[in-house]
Order: structure tokens, then C-alpha cells, then sequence
């Protein structure tokens, strides 16, 4: 049997500590190994890897929420680990970074998610993920030359709406929502309304909301990918406080909750926040431990 190591990056340790339980309880040789990061003064990292044995497997864990300072300390990590001679190098990142700037919206502006794309795909041979912001890009093999999987939080959110809200109404807040909330209503058999959404700014948006009157006693739940400033949602929330709707719920897979965001999504009318665990926040999250170990199984066994 295979050795998986595990290696966590700073601040994704319980993650690796979880995932390699759930491993080991269906039958896998797992462990988390040792990925310390020392900071210099100066911020510049040092790393200590466990060495990996020649047979074993090596998965690095890092959620790539705040990319920035996260990113260099993880390629130097697979760096080392290919010269110290791993079978291969995966990539288990929850949250996937730098997918929004797709295209370029203005001369002269990186397209982020191919700049990205780059970068991991020259240092790791496979790389696992949850429902990345797949917009004008479609799928991650459009820009990823590595191995990329995406797995789906869908089915996980609609069994937690459906054991926790009576009579739901699924609405997408904008247009990029759409393939979630589609999905998540189906799984459901809820009622679907696509929001209109218009974006002033980088925190400023106007949305639309049509009359909700023909689903009376609904609840509405928001559904979302990704909730990072919060303030689609807000604005959504103050057009729902209009139409005497049951408090609304928030559903997103991903709860980056930049600043403010989660009490001011609670201050402007939302009754509850959910998010996966795909990144540390204080909404309740939806665990995805056991989707992440059933997919690190499927990527280890392709040659």
C-alpha cells in the first residue's frame, strides 16, 4: 500500500489532520508530514520538509485565500520535495485563487488566472479543488497544464437546505451565480429566480430583484461561490427586507468574508451564513473533509 504524505502549509493543518483521518478510516496509509515555514525578519521563509520516501506520495494542503503570502512558501515546497526525490507532487487547495480576472478588461492588465495557472502548473503534477470561478474560462485544463480536478460542492449544500430550510426559494444574486444556484436548486426541487446585477466597484453593486410574491412563505437562500466583500449579497438583502420574505439564508461554497463582511451581511437582514470549510471564517461551515480524501483516492490512482 502507498504512503500519502500529507504536507499542510501554515494555517492548514487541522484540514490536512482531518483529511488524513477519514483516509486512514477507509483503509488508506495516510500521515501529515512535517512543512514548517519560518519567517526572517525581513519576511523572506524558510522551509522544513519531512523527507518523502521514494515510493510515498506527496500532497501539499494549502487553501489559497490571501494568495499573496501563501504562494511562495508553497512553490518552494514542491520545489523541494521534487529534489528531494517524491513520486509526485499533489496539490490539494480548497479554495483556488486568482480565477475572477479571466480576461483583459483594460490594455495592459495580467490575466491573473493564467499568470497563475503558470506558476503551479510548472511546480506540481496534479491539482485538486472546490468549484473554482469558472466564468469565461470553462474548464481548469483551459489554462492548467497540470493534472486539475474540480470537485462540487452542490450536492453537500442542497442536503444541508434541505435538512435546515422549510419551503425554499433559490435565488442567484447575478448571473455568474447561475450554474450554482441552478444546480442546487435542482438537487432540491426548489423554485430558481436569477437576480439581476449591475457592479460599480470593486465593493459597490445595484441589483435587481423581481417580485416574489407568486412563492408566498418561501424563505429565500442566496446561493453563491464565493462570498469575499459580501456586498452582492447585502444589496440582495435589502431589496428581499422590501418584500416581507421569511429572513433570508446565505449559502456560498466559499466564505473569504473580506472584512466586514459577515456581520454586515447579518446587520442587513440574512437569519443565517453558511459556508463550506474550503477557508477558516466564523460562519458555520459545511464540511468537505470527505469529498477532499475521496478526491485525493481519484487522483492518486491515474498514473
Amino acid at each position: 500500500m502507498t504512503l500519502i504524505n500529507l504536507y499542510p502549509l501554515p494555517g492548514n493543518e487541522a484540514t490536512a489532520a482531518r483529511i488524513t483521518q477519514t483516509l486512514r478510516a477507509r483503509g488508506h496509509d495516510a500521515r501529515v508530514a512535517t512543512c514548517e515555514v519560518h519567517r526572517f525578519p525581513d519576511g523572506e521563509a524558510l522551509l522544513r520538509l519531512d523527507p518523502p520516501a521514494p515510493e510515498a506520495e506527496s500532497v501539499l494542503v494549502c487553501t489559497l485565500d490571501h494568495p499573496d503570502a501563501k504562494t511562495v512558501p508553497l512553490l518552494m515546497a514542491a520545489a523541494t520535495l521534487r529534489e528531494l526525490g517524491t513520486r509526485r507532487i499533489g496539490l490539494v487547495a480548497p479554495y483556488l485563487a486568482y480565477m475572477r480576472q479571466d480576461a483583459r478588461f483594460a490594455p495592459g492588465q495580467a490575466i491573473s488566472a493564467r499568470v497563475y495557472a503558470a506558476l503551479l502548473s510548472a511546480h506540481c503534477d496534479w491539482l485538486l479543488t472546490v468549484d473554482p470561478h469558472l466564468h469565461r474560462i470553462h474548464d481548469l485544463g483551459e489554462i492548467y497544464t497540470l493534472r486539475a480536478h474540480a470537485l462540487h460542492a452542490a450536492p453537500l449544500l442542497a442536503d444541508w437546505i434541505t435538512r435546515n430550510v422549510s419551503r425554499p426559494l433559490i435565488l442567484g444574486p447575478d448571473r455568474e451565480s447561475m450554474q450554482w444556484a441552478e444546480d442546487v436548486a435542482r438537487r432540491v426541487g426548489a423554485p430558481l429566480v436569477i437576480l439581476d446585477k449591475t457592479r460599480l466597484g470593486d465593493s459597490a453593486v445595484r441589483i435587481s430583484v423581481p417580485d416574489l410574491t407568486r412563492w408566498p412563505g418561501h424563505t429565500p437562500v442566496l446561493i453563491d461561490d464565493v462570498i469575499s466583500s459580501g456586498r452582492t449579497l447585502i444589496a440582495a438583502l435589502e431589496h428581499l427586507r422590501t418584500q416581507n420574505t421569511p429572513p433570508p439564508v446565505c449559502v456560498a461554497v466559499h466564505g473569504l468574508c473580506a472584512g466586514d463582511a459577515l456581520p454586515a451581511i447579518l446587520a442587513a437582514g440574512a437569519a443565517r451564513v453558511m459556508c463550506s470549510n474550503s477557508v477558516a471564517h466564523a460562519a458555520t461551515p459545511i464540511d468537505l473533509t470527505g469529498l477532499l480524501a475521496d478526491g485525493i483516492v481519484t487522483m492518486l490512482a491515474t498514473p
